[in-house]
C-alpha cells in the first residue's frame, strides 16, 4: 500500500508563525529536501515520525495537533453504479492527454450542522447520516456519469495515449468519524488546521495505483453534525468545472431528486479540437522541486472594489475580481523576490475555461454537459520592474490584455497552427507563477444539508509556483488566496506586501 507523507515544518527566527506543510506523494523522493523538516510516515493503522538535520535557529516546534483529535475511518469500500452502465474504451482527448494533468485534484467540503431546508426528500435525510446519503447518490451518479467508475490505463505511448476502460468497477469511498466539533477545530478556517488535512481526505485504496483511480471520497462527520466531503479526482478526466457538475449530481440525488439537473455528455473526440502536436521522444524530464511556503491572505471585499474602482477610471474599462486578486498577487510575488536585474522577464499563468470559445466554434449543442478538460492557458510575460513598479490598474491592465487575446489564440491552436509558448506544455520554473481560480467552478454541492461554508483547494505540487483563489468562509465577503508561491528567503517580505493591500 502506497504511504503517506506528511511534512510538519518547524518555525525559525524568520517567521513569526509556524506554518504547516502537508505533502501527499507516491513517492517520498518527490518530498522537497530541507533540514527544517519532520518527516511523519503514515499508514492506516500507525503513525512513525522521524526527525531530520535540525538546525541551530529553530525556535519552537509546530507539533501534529490532531494527537487530540481522533478521525478515525469506519469503513472502506468501492461504490458502484447503482445500475448496469456501458462497458469498453473511451478515448480521452488532446487536452485530458496533457502528462502536466496527470495528478489528483484533492478538496474539501466543509459543511456546518445545519436543517435540511425545503429540498425534496427532507424526511429521508434527517434520518439518514451524511455518509449514508452521499453513498447512495454516488451510486446514483455513476450511472449517469460511468466512466468515472472505470479505470484509467495507458496506451502504447504511455500516459500521452491514456484511455478510460469503462470496467464499472466504482469509486473509492471512505467513511470516517471524528472526537470533536467542528467548533473545536476551528471549522478548518485557518491553515493550518487542528486536523491534519489527510485525515479528512479518502486514503488509498489497496491494491491499485492511485493515478488510475478517476476518483475517491470521504465522508467524516463530526460530534456536532456537521460533515467534511473529501473528493480527490483525476485532473485527467475532470478540469474543475467537469468535477463540480459531477459533485452538483450527487448532490442532486442526495435530495431527491429523480436526475441530475444536467445530463453528462462524454464527445471528447467530437468536441474537442486535436491538432497535430509534436511527439515527446525519450523520458519526461524530471521538473526541478522548491521548497514552497504556505501563505493564506483573505483580500476584503472593500479593498477588491477599491482597486475595481481605480482601474474603471484610469482606463474607462471594467475589470473582475479576479483580475485585481491576481494583479495584487503577481506584484507582490514579485516585489518579494527582489530581481537584481528590472528587466529580467516573470511570468503569470492560468487555465481559461473555453467551453464559451467551443459554441463560437459551433460545437454540438454548445457543449452543454461536456465534463472534460476545456480549458486554454493564457501565459502572461512582463519585465519584473514593469510588474513591481506599476500601480495596481496596471498590472490589472496587462492581465485584461493577455485575457483579450484568448479567442484568437485558441481559434489559430484549434486549426492547427503552431501557437507560442505552447498552451498545453505545462512546464514550470521559479519565474512562473500559476494560477487557479475556484470562485466560479461550482464545487459547492448541497447535498441536503445546504451548501458548504467553505471549499478549500490542496491542489499544489512542490514544482509549481502556485495560488489558488476561493472564497473565504461564509458568511465573510471578499477572496481567500490560498499560496505555495514562495521559498523561504522570500516568504517574509511576500507576507508583508499581500497583508498590505
Amino acid at each position: 500500500m502506497t504511504s503517506r507523507y506528511q511534512c510538519i515544518y518547524f518555525a525559525s527566527k524568520l517567521q513569526s508563525n509556524p506554518a504547516y506543510i502537508s505533502i501527499i506523494a507516491q513517492d517520498p523522493r518527490l518530498l522537497p529536501n530541507s533540514s527544517s523538516y519532520i518527516v511523519v510516515h503514515t499508514t492506516p493503522s500507525h503513525t512513525i515520525a522521524k526527525y531530520t538535520r535540525r538546525p541551530a535557529d529553530i525556535e519552537q516546534s509546530h507539533t501534529v495537533p490532531a494527537m487530540g483529535f481522533e478521525v478515525r475511518r469506519t469503513s472502506r469500500s468501492y461504490v458502484r453504479p447503482a445500475a448496469a452502465t456501458p462497458a469498453g474504451s473511451l478515448e480521452l482527448s488532446a487536452i485530458d492527454r496533457v502528462v502536466g494533468l496527470r495528478h489528483m485534484v484533492p478538496s474539501l467540503n466543509v459543511y456546518p450542522p445545519r436543517g435540511c431546508g425545503t429540498a425534496a426528500g427532507e424526511g429521508q435525510l434527517q434520518q439518514q447520516s451524511p455518509a449514508t446519503v452521499v453513498r447512495e447518490a454516488l451510486g446514483k451518479a455513476l450511472v449517469d456519469y460511468y466512466p468515472l467508475a472505470g479505470r484509467l490505463v495507458g496506451g502504447p505511448g504511455g500516459p500521452a495515449s491514456a484511455r478510460v476502460e469503462c470496467t464499472g468497477e466504482g469509486a473509492w469511498f471512505v467513511e470516517a468519524v471524528a472526537g470533536c466539533s467542528l467548533e473545536d477545530v476551528g471549522r478548518l478556517e485557518k491553515y493550518p488546521f487542528a486536523i491534519p488535512e489527510g485525515d479528512l481526505l479518502p486514503d488509498e485504496a489497496p491494491g491499485v495505483q492511485p493515478l488510475d483511480l478517476p476518483l475517491m471520497m470521504q465522508v467524516t462527520e463530526f460530534t456536532c453534525g456537521g460533515f467534511v466531503v473529501g473528493l480527490t479526482s483525476s485532473h485527467s478526466i475532470t478540469d474543475g468545472l467537469g468535477a463540480a457538475q459531477f459533485i452538483t449530481a450527487i448532490g442532486d440525488y442526495g435530495r431527491g431528486l429523480p436526475k441530475p439537473r444536467v445530463t453528462p455528455i462524454w464527445s471528447r473526440g467530437e468536441l474537442i479540437p486535436n491538432p497535430p502536436k509534436k511527439l515527446l521522444s525519450g523520458p519526461l524530464p524530471t521538473p526541478r522541486t522548491f521548497q514552497l511556503r504556505h501563505l493564506t491572505v483573505d483580500l476584503s471585499s472593500d479593498s477588491i472594489e477599491r482597486a475595481k474602482s481605480q482601474f474603471l477610471q484610469s482606463t474607462g474599462r471594467r475589470c473582475s475580481t479576479f483580475d485585481v486578486a491576481v494583479a495584487r498577487l503577481w506584484q507582490a510575488r514579485t516585489r518579494s523576490l527582489r530581481l537584481a536585474d528590472p528587466s529580467t522577464r516573470v511570468s503569470l499563468g492560468f487555465f481559461a475555461d473555453a467551453r464559451r470559445l467551443l459554441r463560437r466554434r459551433g460545437g454540438g449543442g454548445g457543449g452543454a454537459g461536456f465534463y472534460g478538460n476545456c480549458f486554454y492557458t493564457v501565459t502572461v510575460s512582463a519585465e519584473s520592474g514593469a510588474v513591481a513598479g506599476a500601480d495596481t490598474a496596471g498590472v490589472v491592465a496587462m492581465i485584461r490584455d493577455a485575457k483579450a487575446r484568448l479567442p484568437a489564440e485558441f481559434a489559430r491552436w484549434a486549426a492547427g497552427e503552431r501557437v507560442e509558448p505552447d498552451p498545453y506544455d505545462l512546464s514550470f520554473s521559479y519565474d512562473l507563477l500559476f494560477v487557479s481560480d475556484w470562485t466560479r467552478l461550482g464545487l459547492d454541492a448541497d447535498y441536503g444539508w445546504g451548501t458548504p461554508s467553505q471549499v478549500i483547494s490542496f491542489a499544489f505540487v512542490p514544482f509549481m509556483p502556485k495560488a489558488i483563489i476561493g472564497a473565504p468562509p461564509a458568511p465573510k465577503a471578499g477572496a481567500r488566496i490560498m499560496t505555495r508561491c514562495v521559498e523561504e528567503e522570500n516568504s517574509p517580505e511576500f507576507r508583508d506586501e499581500m497583508e498590505a493591500f
